[in-house]
C-alpha cells in the first residue's frame, strides 16, 4: 500500500513546498510546470500568523523569505485631486510579511531542488487511474506511472479537470476581474516613501473600478466588475484590449497606468474566482492550493497554499505511503483553514459598485475599532490554526 512514487503538478508555491517535504522523506518526486523556468516576478504575496511562520520556519525557508521581504507598504485611496480620503494600512494588505510571488518561489524551488526532479516546459495532457497507479501522459515527454498525482497547478488546474471535471463545477465567478502591471508611473506630489522606510500607493476609486499606482502587490493594478465576454485569456493582446476597455474615460493617472500596462513586459489579468471545493482528493489525486481553495485577491491563498503542502506531506508519511488513509486525513485536516476561501470576495472590497459603498468602506479604515477588528479577523482568526509537527523520518515501504 506504500505511494512513494509522486508526480507535482505545478512549480510556483505550493508544488515545491510539496516537492522539498516529501522528498526530504525519501519520496520520489517528479515536478512537471509548463513554463520554461521559475516564473520571475509577480504580484506580492504574504503570509500572517504564528501557524504561517511555524510552517515557514519548518520549510527551512523562513530566514530567506525575511531576508527578501517587500517594504510595508500603506494604500492611500484618493480622490480626482490627490485629496486622501482612506489609508489602508501595510500590515491589513501585507500581513506579517510580503514578498515578490517570483521571489518565494524561487526560494522554495531552491530548497526542493536537491530532493525532486523538476521538468519544465511540459504538462500533463492525460490521466488514467488504475488500482496501482496512475498513467500520466504529458504534452511532449513520455507516457509514465506514478503512485499518485497532486495538482499545484493554480486556480485553472488542469489537474483538477482531468480528475474532477470541468472547471466551471468546481470555480465560481464573481463578477469582477484584475490585472497586474509592471512599469513605473509618475507620481509627481505624491509621497511614495515615508522616512521610516515603509512604502506608499495610491489608488483611486469610481464605482465597479479601482486603479491603484506603486504598490508592492503590484507596480499598477487593476480591480473592476465585468462579465468576461470581452477577452480570450490564453492572448495577451486581448486582455490588454479589455483592461483599456473596462477604464475608458476614467481621469487621475489611469491613462498613463494603462499606458504602462500595455508595454509591461510583465502583466497578468484574470478573473476574481473562488472555489466550492470542500473535498481535494479522489482516488490517487490530490489538489493543493489554489487548484483546490482559491479565493483570489483575498489574503490567503498563498498562506493556504503552504499550510496544504505541509499537511499533505505530513499525512503521507505519517500514513506510511498509504494513500487511502492519506488523503482521508488532509481532506479532513483541511476543512476547517480552507473554509474562509469559501467565503466572500475581494472584487466588491476593494473596487465597491456603488458611491455609497465606497463611501463605507473608506469609513471602515477611518475607524480604529473597526479596523482593528477587522485586523484581528484576517491575521489571527482566519490563519491561526493548531497544525502537528509531523515528523518526516523516510517511511519504511511494505
Amino acid at each position: 500500500m506504500s505511494a512513494k512514487k509522486v508526480l507535482i503538478s505545478g512549480a510556483s508555491i505550493a508544488g515545491p513546498a510539496l516537492a522539498g517535504r516529501l522528498g526530504r522523506a525519501g519520496y520520489d518526486v517528479t515536478v512537471v510546470e509548463k513554463a520554461e523556468g521559475v516564473r520571475p516576478g509577480g504580484q506580492a504575496v504574504d503570509f500572517k500568523g504564528r501557524t504561517h511562520r511555524e510552517i515557514l520556519t519548518r520549510l527551512g525557508v523562513w530566514d530567506d523569505v525575511q531576508a527578501r521581504q517587500t517594504p510595508k507598504t500603506d494604500w492611500r485611496l484618493v480622490d480626482e485631486a490627490d485629496r486622501v480620503k482612506a489609508v489602508i494600512p501595510g500590515e491589513f494588505i501585507g500581513g506579517d510579511v510580503e514578498i515578490l510571488r517570483g521571489d518565494l518561489a524561487g526560494i522554495l524551488h531552491g530548497h526542493s531542488s536537491d530532493r525532486a526532479e523538476y521538468v519544465f516546459g511540459d504538462e500533463i495532457t492525460a490521466l488514467d487511474e488504475h488500482a496501482d497507479g496512475v498513467d500520466v501522459s504529458f504534452a511532449h515527454r513520455a507516457d509514465e506511472r506514478f503512485d499518485l498525482v497532486v495538482g499545484a497547478d493554480g486556480v485553472h488546474s488542469a489537474v483538477r479537470r482531468l480528475a474532477f471535471g470541468p472547471e466551471g463545477d468546481h470555480v465560481e465567478r464573481l463578477g469582477y476581474f484584475y490585472a497586474v502591471a509592471s512599469g513605473a508611473v509618475p507620481l509627481d506630489g505624491l509621497e511614495t516613501r515615508l522616512s521610516s522606510g515603509r512604502g506608499v500607493a495610491y489608488g483611486f476609486t469610481v464605482p465597479g473600478r479601482l486603479a491603484l499606482a506603486g504598490g508592492q502587490k503590484a507596480p499598477n493594478l487593476f480591480v473592476f466588475r465585468g462579465d468576461g465576454g470581452g477577452y480570450d485569456r490564453r492572448d495577451v493582446a486581448s486582455q490588454r484590449r479589455f483592461l483599456r476597455e473596462a477604464f475608458d474615460g476614467i481621469g487621475w493617472r489611469v491613462p498613463e497606468m494603462l499606458a504602462a500596462a500595455d508595454a509591461a513586459s510583465d502583466f497578468y489579468l484574470d478573473e476574481i474566482t473562488r472555489t466550492r471545493m470542500t473535498t481535494y482528493t479522489k482516488g490517487r489525486v490530490a489538489l493543493v492550493g489554489d487548484a483546490g481553495y482559491a479565493n483570489t485577491l483575498g489574503g490567503f491563498g498563498t498562506g493556504l497554499a503552504i499550510v496544504g503542502a505541509y499537511v499533505l506531506a505530513g499525512e503521507l508519511v505519517r500514513a506510511q505511503g498509504d494513500h487511502v488513509a492519506a488523503l482521508a486525513a488532509y481532506d479532513a485536516r483541511m476543512r476547517k483553514p480552507t473554509k474562509i476561501a469559501r467565503t466572500g470576495s475581494a472584487g466588491p472590497f476593494l473596487a465597491p459598485p456603488s458611491q455609497r459603498r465606497i463611501r463605507l468602506r473608506d469609513l471602515t479604515f477611518a475607524n480604529p475599532l473597526l479596523l482593528r477588528a477587522m485586523m484581528w479577523i484576517t491575521d489571527v482568526f482566519a490563519t491561526d490554526a493548531s497544525l502537528p509537527d509531523y515528523d518526516l523520518t523516510p517511511a519504511t515501504s511494505h
